[in-house]
């Protein structure tokens, strides 16, 4: 594999969120300032084809980005290091825990005490990324090192939600063991049980509900869960959140015991 590119900034693109976002308004595009926006849409659009992967060793149109779809994480190499140390020294805490550099993280952990939660330009934490692109090791390690999984973005993205919107279970559930709030909402009115639908991520919706998500709560667009279900047409999760509904409907008509 060739050497990872240094990166000057972290572009999110969740899969498999990023081939479906279909906002009308074009969400996709660069904002017209220049900067990276995180796009997570809410709107029941049909998804767009997935187009084949580009080659990882080619150059980003804007030439210093760094894209999940495009670069290898230690998770998904079986922890072998793709990039050349003098690479990977250039990256900065949050690439490093994107890509799931343990090692190169720590090192970097180890010359500052409040580095752990250091924000970027848009508010994301290493917690942040590392739950975006499921890192569930990394994650591991930034909450046993004092990360706050509290911490919300400039536009209220947080760990919970950004892991729910890649499907990444595990890394929910460690977030939820933490105490954060499970309806937390964003720029989108979205929350992490929203995401979870919208990208189809039936284990997720399973895990949520089951530790009291709100099934009522709509997006800014106007859907609730069951309502981007339907729209998109998703069965399993359809049939997850119906047989989580009969259940409250069961339990509510459960008498209760004399005293």
């Amino acid at each position: 594999m060739e050497p990872t590119q240094p990166a000057e900034d972290l572009i999110l693109t969740q899969q498999p969120l990023a081939s479906e976002l279909g906002d009308p308004e074009d969400p996709g595009e660069e904002a017209a300032d220049g900067s990276d926006t995180v796009v997570l849409s809410l709107f029941p659009c049909t998804p767009e084809p997935v187009n084949p992967e580009p080659d990882a060793s080619v150059s980003s149109p804007q030439g210093s980005s760094l894209k999940h779809s495009t670069t290898l994480t230690n998770r998904q190499r079986g922890n072998e290091v793709s990039a050349l140390p003098a690479t990977l020294d250039s990256l900065s805490i949050h690439q490093l825990a994107a890509q799931g550099e343990l090692d190169q993280l720590k090192e970097h952990l180890r010359k500052g005490d409040n580095l752990v939660n250091k924000p970027d330009e848009r508010g994301f934490t290493p917690l942040i990324w590392a739950s975006a692109f499921g890192e569930i090791e990394t994650v591991r390690f930034l909450l046993e090192w004092g990360a706050d999984p509290h911490i919300l973005a400039k536009e209220r993205e947080s760990a919970l939600s950004l892991a729910s919107t890649g499907g990444y279970t595990d890394i929910v559930g460690l977030l939820l063991e933490r105490d954060v709030d499970i309806n937390i909402y964003d720029w989108n009115g979205g929350t992490p049980l929203l995401y979870a639908v919208r990208g189809n991520h039936v284990k997720c919706v399973e895990a949520l509900l089951a530790r009291g998500a709100d099934l009522t709560t709509e997006a800014d667009s106007g859907y609730t869960p069951m309502d981007l279900a339907v729209a998109l047409g998703y069965r399993k999760v359809q049939q997850v959140i119906e047989n989580h509904i009969l259940k409250l409907f069961q339990s509510n008509l459960v008498p209760a015991d004399p005293e």
